[in-house]
């Protein structure tokens, strides 16, 4: 059966959504998500090897917070996060691997994490100097 939305109302009332275009959104009844630490500097690491970093949050806002999506700006960095709603005042862990094969010198990797929130977008950072396989110190 057709699902027909009641004339002047847009099919974006059909998800529940805090902001629209036809009201002002009041980012105090929200999600935020809120990091302890946004930036991590790994230092200098061998590009044989894949390392990991765990970015902890808190939900400081007012509603439940829903990650929709986390993403780097290359293959080089994988993100895992939580996909069930987190409470708020709760928290939660995004899970980021680097994985420096073939990249060399200072690394600056950005990954954007996309949520309920306002901004939408929040990002965090990891940053390495990938060194090549034995300028490490390692032997």
């Amino acid at each position: 059966q057709e699902i027909r939305m009641p004339k002047g109302s847009s099919n974006a009332d059909l998800i529940r959504n805090p902001i629209s275009a036809d009201a002002p959104a009041d980012a105090g009844q929200m999600a935020s998500i809120n990091f302890s630490q946004p930036v991590f500097d790994f230092g200098d690491i061998d590009d044989k090897n894949i390392v990991s970093h765990t970015f902890e949050f808190t939900n400081t806002g007012k509603a439940p917070l829903v990650i929709a999506h986390v993403r780097g700006n290359c293959g080089c960095t994988v993100p895992h996060w939580p996909k069930d709603p987190i409470a708020p005042g709760a928290g939660g862990k995004i899970e980021v691997r680097f994985d420096p094969s073939g990249k060399e010198g200072p690394q600056n990797k950005p990954i954007v994490v996309t949520a309920n929130t306002y901004p939408n977008a929040t990002n965090i950072t990891i940053m390495a100097n990938v060194k090549a396989s034995g300028e490490s110190g390692e032997q």
